[in-house]
């Protein structure tokens, strides 16, 4: 019988934004098996290293989850932020988190992320979040394969995931580099740029 974690008190958990316009507003997310928001300390870091300000960038979450990076990135002022989230129920949350702030500059999308990923326009996001379930190599492999192409020409690739990132061993990320990386527990986390072909 599998074991589920009750949330405390039967109420949800919440996440709370770092910065930018919704700064320090709570929103819940659910209890899910697999769903694990990035955490605070993460989330500060990752948005010191791409600058607080996002105005006029173009975002896509493509394992959302409970939307943190989503929310934040939409927070301090990206033009447009796509979320795509498999899960009902967590797309439901994350539709119910969009209301409650008003953002218009989020498109929620409820689908299979890789498929999604796979019918999108070249060159049409200045940062990609991938933060898939930790353990899948295979599935963040792929991920990545199909994040590349969509990264604009100055575009980041953040990733989040169990192991350390080895660039060198992926084929898919030639002529990319890990510029800023980080550990919190059992997270592991990199911001990869295109190198200067000069």
């Amino acid at each position: 019988m599998p074991s589920h974690t009750p949330s405390r008190g039967g109420k949800p958990h919440t996440i709370r934004i770092i910065g930018g316009d919704w700064k320090r507003t709570p929103l819940p997310v659910l209890d899910l098996d697999g769903l694990r928001p990035t955490p605070d300390r993460v989330r500060e870091t990752l948005f010191n290293w791409l600058g607080q300000d996002l105005a006029g960038q173009r975002c896509l979450d493509l394992f959302a989850g409970s939307g943190a990076l989503g929310f934040e990135a939409a927070s301090r002022g990206a033009a447009r932020v796509l979320m795509v989230e498999r899960s009902g129920r967590a797309a439901a949350q994350i539709r119910a988190n969009q209301t409650k702030l008003g953002a218009r500059n989020i498109e929620i999308a409820e689908a299979d992320a890789l498929r999604l990923a796979s019918s999108l326009a070249p060159g049409s996001f200045d940062v990609i979040f991938l933060d898939p379930p930790f353990g899948d190599q295979a599935l963040l492999m792929r991920a990545l394969e199909l994040a590349v192409p969509l990264a604009s020409a100055d575009g980041a690739i953040y990733v989040e995931c169990g192991d350390p990132l080895d660039v060198a061993t992926i084929d898919a990320l030639a002529g990319w580099s890990v510029v800023r990386e980080g550990k919190a527990g059992a997270v592991r986390y990199h911001l990869l740029r295109r190198e200067n072909e000069e």
